[in-house]
């Protein structure tokens, strides 16, 4: 399946109750990075894009805390993703995948 080419952003807040926080660490919990990737593969199967089926690269920058704000930022172009997550200028996350 081909998919036109594509880009959006959007604002990304994990709620500070989310359920896998206490455990990703205890007394000073951050954002698992499987959430944001989760969010994102969400993301891409709402958009009826396909869904992620091979992350090629990923790489998590500075991380992420319960309740702070982020943008997502999104561009797709035939069955390439590439993604950045971002806190004001600070780069937190980025990579590429295959859609399928």
């Amino acid at each position: 399946m081909t998919i036109a080419s594509q880009e959006w952003s959007e604002v990304l807040r994990i709620d500070a109750a989310h359920p896998s926080l206490p455990g990703h660490f205890p007394e000073q919990p951050v954002v698992a990075g499987v959430i944001l990737l989760d969010r994102l593969a969400a993301r891409v199967e709402a958009r009826k894009l396909g869904r992620l089926c091979q992350l090629t690269t990923v790489k998590f920058r500075a991380p992420l805390l319960p309740g702070e704000q982020a943008n997502m930022q999104v561009s797709v172009n035939a069955d390439r993703l590439r993604f950045r997550v971002t806190r004001g200028d600070e780069l937190l996350a980025d990579g590429e995948a295959n859609l399928a």
